[in-house]
């Protein structure tokens, strides 16, 4: 299996896609997210790099897999590297017969400079790393872990308090304590999409944090449905003495919903993006991303609001331009956002801002 150029976000992308369908006893199995699969890579490939050439069912009976899974999960590998994302800076697939090979790029045996603060981050990541199923305790991570912590004087098993998104003092306590009695609450709240701030009465179904910030999902007696708040964003909360009663099984639903999931309603772009606004495709969620010859991305992606729209838009720059919409409203969003921009410093907006 020999790797090609291809851009390393098409790792992530491959990795988002549904595996098989079918377990080994035939029946149906949960779709895996990019992140569980994520996991899983973290612990397959060490363990099969630090094997030389372990049998395919040997991997799947270490780790729980079916050989189906595994396929995919090899097939996703060889996207793995570094710019310009040559074949000799991504990692080598080999498969022959029932024995598998993984050959790293000479560009991963370079020595890595960290700061203190990103050798705790590896640190950190490596030991929750080391407690995913199959992990060898005493294998190779498991050493440059400990050569890393010696270097920072640290215990790598000890506990390590992890701050999440600010939120304003008692908001977050607050929140927890209205979900937990069933109350519920009134939010100052500002919607980062439509950029605007408005006051909801909201009943508080479960209270929880993802990707580094909390959220609160429950029912907007505003908007008449299920929404999403972001905690960080509340600017003010009162708790009211009207109770309510959660959905069933809301906390799970929770664990299994994604924090943005729009839904067939929901207008969608896409975008030809300049190779220096790559970094667009690992900030926000985007449903497919295919690179051109000269590296130019074109990116599709949901939009909730035009307001966040144009702000990305304005953002960019140049180096952005809508080329597809399901909305027609949204083809001109960056053009007509920077027009305001300039108007409101008296400045005329020439004709072919995007």
């Amino acid at each position: 299996m020999s790797p090609g150029p291809v851009a390393g976000g098409a790792a992530r992308d491959a990795a988002a896609g549904k595996e098989g369908r079918e377990g080994r006893d035939g029946g149906p199995v949960r779709r895996t997210t990019a992140s569980d699969r994520f996991l899983r890579l973290l612990t397959v490939v060490p363990w099969i790099a630090a094997n030389d050439g372990p049998r395919l069912d040997e991997v799947c009976e270490r780790f729980g897999m079916t050989r189906k899974q595994l396929l995919d999960d090899l097939q996703i590998i060889p996207l793995v590297g570094l710019p310009p994302y040559t074949p000799d800076t991504l990692i080598e697939v080999t498969i022959e017969g029932d024995r598998v090979w993984l050959r790293f790029a000479d560009v991963f045996a370079r020595p890595l400079r960290l700061t203190p603060e990103q050798g705790l981050a590896l640190v950190a990541a490596g030991s929750a790393a080391r407690g995913l199923p199959g992990a060898d305790p005493e294998g190779p991570l498991a050493t440059a872990l400990d050569k890393v912590a010696a270097v920072l004087d640290i215990d790598p098993d000890e506990a390590i308090s992890v701050a999440l998104g600010s939120t304003r003092p008692d908001v977050l306590d607050t929140l927890r304590q209205a979900s937990r009695e069933r109350r519920r609450v009134r939010l100052d709240y500002y919607a980062y999409g439509r950029d605007e701030r408005a006051v909801r009465d909201v009943d508080p179904h479960a209270v929880f944090a993802d990707e580094g910030a909390w959220y609160v999902r429950g029912h907007c007696h505003m908007a008449g449905g299920e929404r999403l708040f972001r905690v960080d964003r509340i600017y003010g909360i009162e708790v009211l003495d009207e109770r309510f009663e959660p959905p069933d099984d809301a906390a799970g639903a929770v664990r299994e919903a994604e924090v943005f999931a729009p839904g067939p309603e929901v207008p969608r772009v896409t975008l030809d993006l300049a190779p220096a606004a790559r970094w667009v495709i690992e900030t926000y969620p985007v449903e497919d991303v295919r690179e051109g010859p000269d590296g130019r991305l074109r990116v599709r992606l949901a939009v909730s609001a035009r307001p966040w729209l144009e702000r990305l838009l304005v953002r960019l720059g140049p180096a952005a331009r809508v080329v597809e919409s399901d909305d027609p409203a949204l083809r001109t969003a960056g053009r007509d956002a920077a027009r305001r921009l300039l108007r409101r410093y008296g400045v005329p907006g020439p004709e072919g801002t995007e």
